[in-house]
C-alpha cells in the first residue's frame, strides 16, 4: 500500500480474502452480522462520495478512480482498492459489472421521530426487492423521511433493494416494528391502500399522516388493517386486477400529500 496525491490510502490488488467477503454480504446474515452493505455502479457511488456519509472500501477500476479523485479525495477513511474489470466481474451482483462498488456500513439506528406534521409510510410485508427500492425511492421523491416496516418486509440492504433506490437509503431512515403496535401507539391519521376503500380523489389532502402499502400478492394483514384509520383506493376503470405496490404508492402520496 501507499499513499497517493489525493491522500487515500490506495491498494493495487483486491485481496482473495476482501473478495470472499465482499461476496458474503449479499447474504443478509452476512450483511447483518458484518453490519455492512454494497453498493454499485458509478451513478449511485458518485451520490454516496458526495455526500457526508461514511465509506469502508471503494472498489474501482483505475480509470473511474482516476475520473472521480475530487469526490474520493474527502473519504480518508475508506480504504481504495484499483480492481481490474475481471475481479469486479467476481464480486458484482449485477449481470453486467460497473466500474465501481462500496462496502457501506449500515446507519446507526435512530428511534422513529412521530411528527403531527409529517408524513410517513408504512410498508406491510414487502417482498420483492425491486419493489421495496422503489418504495424507498418514492418516499425520497416526496420528502417522506421515514418509512416503518414489519419484520417480513424484504432486507432493505439487499442489493436489488439498494440498486433499486437509488441513493434513497441516504435520505430515509427505515425503522423495524411490529407495525401494527406502532400504529395505534402513534395516534395519527392512517391511510391504509386497499381495492374497496373510499375514492381517493374524493379524499382531502392532510398536513400528516401514515400511508400504509401492502404485501404485493395478500394486501395488508388484518392486524395492521385494524388500525387504519382511512380506507382508500385508486379506482379502476380499466381490466386490469390490481396495481403494483410501488405504483399505488406514488399515486397515493400525489394525491394524499400536500402539494
Amino acid at each position: 500500500m501507499q499513499i497517493t496525491t489525493i491522500n487515500i490510502v490506495l491498494q493495487y490488488m483486491l485481496s482473495k480474502a476482501q473478495s470472499k467477503h465482499i461476496r458474503s454480504l449479499t447474504q443478509q446474515k452476512f450483511r447483518d452480522q458484518f453490519q455492512q452493505f454494497i453498493a454499485e455502479g458509478s451513478k449511485l457511488a458518485t451520490e454516496w462520495l458526495s455526500s457526508q456519509q461514511s465509506v469502508i472500501q471503494i472498489v474501482a477500476t483505475r480509470e473511474w478512480l482516476d475520473d472521480n479523485r475530487a469526490i474520493i479525495a474527502p473519504h480518508n477513511e475508506a480504504l481504495v482498492i484499483e480492481a481490474t474489470e475481471k475481479e469486479l466481474e467476481i464480486i458484482t451482483t449485477l449481470q453486467t459489472p460497473n466500474q465501481v462498488l462500496l462496502v457501506l456500513p449500515y446507519p446507526p439506528v435512530i428511534p422513529f421521530p412521530a411528527s403531527a406534521d409529517k408524513w410517513y409510510m408504512a410498508l406491510d410485508g414487502i417482498q420483492d426487492p425491486g419493489n421495496m427500492g422503489t418504495l424507498l425511492r418514492i418516499a425520497d421523491w416526496y420528502g417522506i423521511e421515514h418509512v416503518l416496516c414489519n419484520e417480513q418486509c424484504v432486507d432493505i440492504y439487499n442489493p436489488k433493494v439498494v440498486q433499486s433506490a437509488m441513493g434513497a437509503h441516504l435520505r430515509v431512515a427505515v425503522h423495524y416494528s411490529d407495525l401494527a403496535l406502532s400504529l395505534k401507539q402513534l395516534k395519527m391519521p392512517v391511510y391504509a391502500a386497499i381495492l374497496g376503500g373510499d375514492n381517493v380523489y374524493h379524499c382531502n389532502r392532510s398536513n400528516s399522516g401514515i400511508l400504509v402499502i401492502g404485501n404485493e400478492s395478500k394486501g395488508i394483514s388484518d392486524a395492521v388493517l385494524a388500525s387504519a384509520s382511512h380506507l382508500v383506493t385508486i379506482p379502476r376503470k380499466g381490466g386490469a386486477e390490481s396495481l403494483n405496490a410501488a405504483v399505488s404508492a406514488g399515486i397515493l402520496c400525489a394525491l394524499l400529500l400536500p402539494q
